[in-house]
């Protein structure tokens, strides 16, 4: 279900990316050059300036971990994929400067929808489906190894005492 609302924006962001250019422009003329200034020079040379590209780069990112999301082929990752897809949307949705109260009210219901979706796509990123994770596994694995280890401590303190015995009894 949560799949869907992706799947279909990002067809949308990716047929149509002319009518969502103009909400991401101004986050794109933040981004971009960040990204570019920090990026290793061999990825900043093809971080696309323009914003269409982006916008279509976007939805393609919505589809495919939307789709990974709905089959479970690599379910955490595209959930993850989705989580950062809607960063920009986030950012995107505050109201503009000078906004009236009932674009501020539309703005706030876009916030809270989208602050929503990130929050599902975070969740189902960090969801096992209740198989242990690693952090379970790894806990356990060391709890095993203590108790191995105290276990054969106690071993070789046994035999260390008996092999005294022995060394006593044979000197005397």
């Amino acid at each position: 279900m949560l799949a869907s609302f992706f799947v279909a924006n990002g067809i949308k962001s990716f047929t149509k990316p002319q009518e969502l250019v103009e909400s991401a422009e101004p986050i794109a003329t933040k981004v971009v050059p960040l990204a570019q200034r920090l990026a290793p020079p061999s990825v900043a040379n093809h971080i696309p300036d323009d914003t269409e590209t982006l916008v279509r780069i976007s939805g393609g990112a919505q589809v495919a971990g939307g789709l990974m999301l709905a089959t479970g082929i690599g379910r955490q990752l595209g959930a993850g994929v989705l989580a950062l897809s809607m960063v920009p949307h986030v950012i995107a949705s505050r109201a503009p400067k000078g906004a009236n109260a009932e674009e501020r009210a539309h703005a706030r219901s876009l916030l809270l929808r989208n602050v929503a979706l990130l929050g599902a796509a975070m969740i189902a990123a960090g969801d096992t489906q209740g198989r242990p994770g690693l952090g379970w596994r790894a806990e356990q694995a060391q709890r095993k190894l203590s108790k191995e280890t105290s276990s054969r401590k106690k071993q070789i303190a046994k035999e260390a005492k008996a092999a005294k015995k022995q060394i006593a009894k044979a000197v005397s």
